[in-house]
């Protein structure tokens, strides 16, 4: 057999089998069952096991998800605001060898991102300020007052109000249900921190 006829027949196979696949694919979705042709969905995957958990879990997460959203929102915005002060202070986005973050947390951040790369999955962030913890970004605006001194009207309360979300984000962190004062406390406390930013 001449080697354009092999060839032939190996693309000939090949659509042959594209064909099929896209038919079986075809009869998966029209008749909503699973051939192994379509890839599967995280929704798929919810469906799946998503039921055999705990039911009352299951509710007390969907309740808990709205304070998980506030305190990813607050804290994602509060990263923002202390990038685009010291970038704007250093006129450069490479601020975070400049003397402006202590030591001890430019340690520990070097020691995250280590850990994160020997565990072999993908790094969170390019930016460094994104393995900083709740309480090291208290620090890192405290110790820079000199610049957020002009955002905030009071050190003193920041910091109170700091302790107050700390205190209140380790429930929501640590997958715990937070009772209804705390639930209270928390729309209290980020309300406080906006007043913050009032002069």
């Amino acid at each position: 057999m001449a080697n354009s006829e092999v060839i032939d027949k190996i693309k000939s196979f090949g659509m042959t089998n594209q064909m099929i696949s896209e038919d079986l694919i075809s009869i998966e979705r029209q008749y909503s069952v699973q051939l192994g042709h379509l890839p599967i969905t995280s929704e798929a995957v919810e469906q799946e096991y998503y039921p055999q958990l705990d039911a009352a879990a299951r509710a007390e997460g969907a309740a808990m998800a709205r304070h998980y959203e506030v305190f990813y929102s607050l804290e994602r915005s509060i990263r923002t605001l202390v990038d685009d002060t010291l970038t704007t202070d250093q006129n450069t986005s490479e601020w975070w060898e400049s003397g402006k973050i202590p030591e001890a947390i430019r340690t520990e951040v070097t020691q995250r991102i280590k850990k994160e790369l020997d565990a072999g999955v993908s790094r969170r962030s390019q930016n460094e300020l994104d393995y900083t913890t709740f309480g090291e970004l208290a620090v890192i605006i405290t110790s820079n007052w000199n610049l957020f001194g002009s955002i905030f009207n009071s050190k003193k309360a920041l910091e109170k109000v700091f302790a107050s979300l700390n205190a209140l984000r380790n429930p929501i962190a640590h997958c715990c249900p937070l009772a209804e004062d705390e639930e209270l406390r928390l729309r209290l406390t980020v309300r406080d921190w906006f007043r913050l930013m009032e002069k």
